[in-house]
Formats: structure tokens, C-alpha cells, sequence
């Protein structure tokens, strides 16, 4: 309509009220009283009786448009403050449903949408065999998997996009999307992002740490687990080489003596066997550290052996290493984990005897039973002692989640490494499911007078793993007997 109205097309511009035109009164006035005379439009507003080339009803614009202002302005505080009321409450905010879950009319629980979900998971195994979101889209072209919007139009759902010409044409950022949304673990996200204000429409993102996580709204189609590996591995971006090659470690080795990261050689002037590993800090000699590197198959051979190392000692000596493992994680122990529970509980019963304090208080000062300075004295203490109880609360919940947590993280890393006993060759997969990060030395010279290189694995969950000997595994086995009660 403004182009229309800039090429002389129109005339006369009729609206059945000032509401109708704008709810923000600068532009409100401008145009209709400054912009649209000047172009030879006249405006006229119906229901305020405004017709502003005859000059009837013009005088009280400002008093319309200040008070359409003014209804907009409260209807975006009363939405936001329902919002706000949902999150307390725990219910999810946002209405939009990912691809992978659908859900009925007038029903706000998402249901597992089975052949959606099947890609999903699909994109996530090979997000854990170390592919990045534009292999993975290239992937998903060539084996002719229908993107997200094809899906939808084929099953009569409503998209937010037109429908593709080419079904199979996965977009990297389509991919990227799937990757980061946590919901597909069986939560709710709210608070992301938002706008500026009811007038300026400007997505603001938040930054993770503020966002409201929801465990349990619905059924997950993705583990706990395998979300946070490839979210770990997304956040150390593998390097493509010029040869196309790339390494299975790539993104989990680190220099183990200025800890910066190393990155993965490769050319075509050396063989496939020859690519290395080398500190990103060394830099030709202008760097921090030195040249120190590792080859890439040297690096498979030893993270192999370690692997068969600890599943061995897992699988034979399991009460020892949980005993262990028990000795160094806080709240790990099922005693302290009570403990712990019995305290929260405690605390939140607190809140709610603390509230009733507060209203008894303040009726009492309203009746006059209560002088003005005993009200004061009280509230101050209820209120102060509400906060830390809440702050108690909070650092509470969080400690025993990540307790829960680190407990469902061992389990899991307990029945993947008690797999890798006879295993012959390390997979992608199996090398983002277990470690967490490699760290690389020096190298040093042993008793035998030969060079060899250090390395110390960070196994997720687990940590670094020393397995212990024979004389040493004795000695805890007879710990556990005879405290059965610190048992793992």
C-alpha cells in the first residue's frame, strides 16, 4: 500500500478505526496528519469520525493514538506476565514442535512422531560418528532422506516453509538446528530468546547458562548422553585438511603441557600412516611451546590398548573401581546421596512454613496487634531467612541433579566399556561414547633408552582411569570387606 501510495496509485486511505492503522502514536500522527497530505492522500478513520482533508475529528488523533499506545503497551505486559506465570509453574512456553514430535488438537503433550524421529536419530549417530552438520546434510542427499518441510507437506501437515522443490535438499543450518535443540532428550526449553519490546520486534538470544531446562515433559527420542557428547563435540569444531583425510580424535586431543589444543596434520606429500597430531601452541618456534607431536595411528594403537586395559580391569575387578571411583566424586556414596535428599526436603518444608510466618506477621500488624517496630524486626528476619533457605534450595537441587547425573553418565559408560574387552580397532562412535579428552606429552626416554610418548585419557564420566595392581586391588578388596558400607 505504500508503494502504491508513493507512485500516485491511491487517494484516499480509509480505516474503520485509528486502532486498525497503528498503536504506535509517533507514526500514528505522522502519517495521516504530515506524510499522506503531503503526498495528496486524505485519510479517514470511521469509527473516530477523522477525516483529515476536511479537517473534521483531527484534534483529539493525538488523544487516540496515545491511548491505542497505551492499550498495546498493557496487552504485551498482561502476555508477557502469563508467560511468566507458565515458566514458575513449569510448562513449557513455546508452541512451535520440533520435527520428530507431533502432537493433537487441544492437547499440549508432544507425541514421538516415529518416521521423524527416525531421522533424528539418525543424524545424531552420525553426528557420533564425527561427522559434521555439512556431511551430514550431504549424507542425508545421497541416500535420499526427505528434509523436514517435505515430510510435512507429505502427511498433510502444516509448514512453516513452501514446499521444496528438490525433497532431499538438506540445508547444514536445517541440521545444526536438530543438533542443538535439547528438547529432543525429553525436555522443555523456555526463555531462549526474546523480543526488544511490543514495538520492536528484534530477537534477543540468551545465553544457555539463563535458559529454563524442564526434565520429563515428553517422552526423549535422543539419551541425555548422546546429546551432550555430540554438544561437547560441536563445541570443538573438527579442521578439514586440504587431502579430505581426518581422525577419529579430532577435537579431543589437547597438549598435556601447555594444554592448548592439537590439531591433526595431514598432506599429500606424507602417507595416511604418517599423519600426526602437534601442539597448536608450537608454531614454528615463535610459539609457547615445544615441537612435541604424536602420529595418528601410534595415538589409535595406544588409545586402543588403554581401552582394553580398563575394560579388563572393569570386568574382572568392578566392586573395586566403583569403590574408587566412590572414594573421589562427592555425593556418589547412596548414604550422602539420602543425606542430601532428606536436607532439600527439610529446606523446601522450611519455605513453606516461613511463607505462613510472613502472612501471620503482616495480619497481625494490619489488625494492630503488632507495633510497627516488631513488624518491621520480624518481617526483615523471615524474609532474610526465606532468602538463604531458597539459595540453599537452589544450590541443593543442582548438586543432587548433577549427582543423579554423574550416576546415570557411569552406568552408561559402565556398559559401553564392558563391551571393549576382545575388541580389535577403535570406531568413531565408540571413541565419542567413551572419552572425553586426550592428553598428550612430551616425549620422554625410558629405561630401555627409547623415545615414547605419554598420553592420559579423560574418560566421560569416569575420568582418568589408573588401573591398579595385583598387590594394590588386594588391598581394596579387603577395604570392602571390612567397610561394607562405603561400598560403591
Amino acid at each position: 500500500m505504500e508503494e502504491m501510495i508513493e507512485n500516485g496509485e491511491i487517494g484516499t486511505v480509509i480505516v474503520k478505526d485509528l486502532s486498525r492503522f497503528g498503536r504506535d502514536h509517533i507514526y500514528s500522527g505522522y502519517y495521516p496528519q504530515i506524510k499522506y497530505p503531503s503526498l495528496g492522500v486524505n485519510f479517514i478513520a470511521l469509527q473516530e469520525n477523522i477525516d483529515v482533508e476536511k479537517d473534521v475529528g483531527t484534534e483529539m488523533m493525538p488523544v487516540h493514538n496515545i491511548f491505542n499506545e497505551w492499550y498495546a503497551r498493557q496487552t504485551s505486559k498482561k502476555i508477557r506476565a502469563v508467560w511468566q506465570n507458565k515458566r514458575d509453574r513449569g510448562e513449557r512456553v513455546s508452541a512451535s514442535v520440533p520435527f520428530g514430535y507431533k502432537k493433537a488438537k487441544k492437547d499440549p503433550q508432544w507425541y514421538i512422531d516415529e518416521p521423524a524421529a527416525e531421522t533424528v536419530r539418525y543424524i545424531f549417530k552420525l553426528a557420533m560418528e564425527g561427522l559434521g552438520p555439512m556431511k551430514i546434510a550431504n549424507r542425508l542427499r545421497e541416500e535420499k532422506i526427505i528434509t523436514p518441510t517435505e515430510y510435512y507437506c507429505s502427511i498433510e501437515r502444516k509448514a512453516s516453509n513452501p514446499r521444496p522443490v528438490d525433497p532431499y535438499d538438506w540445508k547444514q543450518t536445517t541440521v545444526k538446528h536438530i543438533l542443538d535443540n535439547r528438547q529432543y532428550t525429553g525436555c522443555a526449553v523456555n526463555g531462549k530468546s526474546s523480543i526488544v519490546s511490543y514495538k520492536v520486534h528484534k530477537s534477543i538470544e540468551y545465553d544457555e547458562s539463563e535458559w529454563q531446562i524442564i526434565p520429563n515433559t515428553q517422552k526423549p527420542i535422543i539419551d541425555e548422553e548422546t546429546f551432550n557428547i555430540v554438544h561437547q563435540m560441536r563445541q570443538g569444531r573438527r579442521r578439514n585438511t586440504a587431502t579430505g583425510r581426518s581422525s577419529m580424535f579430532s577435537g579431543l586431543v589437547f597438549c598435556g603441557d601447555c594444554g592448548a589444543k592439537m590439531y591433526y596434520c595431514a598432506s599429500k606429500s606424507i602417507k595416511e600412516n604418517q599423519d600426526f597430531f602437534r601442539c597448536s601452541a608450537y608454531k614454528e618456534n615463535r610459539g609457547t611451546c615445544s615441537i612435541h607431536f604424536i602420529r595418528n595411528v601410534v595415538l589409535e594403537e595406544l588409545a586402543l590398548e588403554t581401552i582394553k586395559s580398563v575394560a579388563k580391569y572393569i570386568s574382572e575387578y568392578e566392586p573395586v573401581f566403583l569403590y574408587l571411583y566412590a572414594k573421589n566424586h562427592k555425593l556418589a556414596a547412596a548414604k550422602e546421596m539420602r543425606n542430601a535428599k532428606l536436607k532439600l526436603e527439610q529446606a523446601k518444608k522450611r519455605v513453606g512454613e516461613l511463607d505462613k510466618l510472613i502472612k501471620s506477621v503482616f495480619e497481625q500488624h494490619i489488625l494492630g496487634t503488632l507495633s510497627e517496630e516488631s513488624y518491621r524486626t520480624m518481617i526483615a528476619d523471615y524474609e532474610k531467612e526465606q532468602r538463604e533457605v531458597k539459595q540453599f534450595i537452589l544450590e541443593s537441587e543442582t548438586e543432587v541433579q548433577t549427582a543423579k547425573q554423574e550416576t546415570a553418565d557411569l552406568k552408561d559408560f559402565l556398559v559401553a566399556i564392558r563391551k571393549c574387552t576382545d575388541i580389535t580397532e577403535l570406531t568413531p562412535t565408540l571413541v565419542n561414547t567413551l572419552i572425553k579428552k586426550i592428553e598428550v606429552f612430551n616425549s620422554v626416554v625410558g629405561p630401555n633408552g627409547k623415545k615414547h610418548v605419554p598420553i592420559t585419557i579423560h574418560f566421560r564420566a569416569a575420568g582418568i582411569i589408573t588401573v591398579p595392581d595385583e598387590k594394590e586391588i588386594v588391598a581394596v578388596m579387603e577395604e570392602i570387606r571390612n567397610n561394607p558400607s562405603n561400598a560403591a
